[in-house]
């Protein structure tokens, strides 16, 4: 009983090294794994204990690599994090990795992309595509708007 607990554990802890995970990730794992439910919040805090869990360094994490790599704006990188049921606190810290100027440079560099790919010629469509791009993308519409009257 006790070496099949130490093995679970030490298998959430290699779950757990290879990259940053959310808390929603581990219980999922423990899920996948038939963890006994009795052992399952004594599994979490010795996680956390021994800093393999941290859900404000998994959400900045998060955030930096769905900015920097994936270009998301910020309401989609908030939908990501909601999904992983991260804290609104530990949202709204998160957010702080994304610098204010970057933001603003990889909308204008988002959609001067999305405008040099389209072949449409009415500008207002052209105008509605390239807006509709950027909130997929997760940018805010008065940011898109603002970027938009710029060119």
């Amino acid at each position: 009983m006790e070496s099949e607990r130490s093995t679970l554990l030490e298998k959430l802890r290699k779950y757990c090294a290879y990259q940053e995970r959310s808390h929603a990730d581990v219980t999922q794992k423990m899920w996948d794994l038939k963890v006994p439910m009795e052992w399952r919040d004594e599994f979490i805090l010795s996680l956390m204990k021994e800093n393999f869990l941290n859900e404000e360094r998994f959400a900045r994490a998060f955030v930096r690599g769905k900015f920097n790599i994936k270009k998301w704006g910020r309401i989609k990188i908030i939908q990501g994090l909601k999904q992983h049921q991260v804290s609104s606190k530990c949202v709204q810290l998160a957010l702080t990795e994304i610098d204010n100027d970057a933001y603003w440079n990889v909308l204008r560099e988002t959609i001067k992309e999305k405008r040099s790919k389209l072949k449409e010629k009415n500008p207002w469509k052209r105008k509605s595509a390239i807006y509709r791009f950027a909130t997929q993308r997760g940018f805010e519409g008065e940011l898109i708007n603002e970027v938009l009257r710029e060119s």
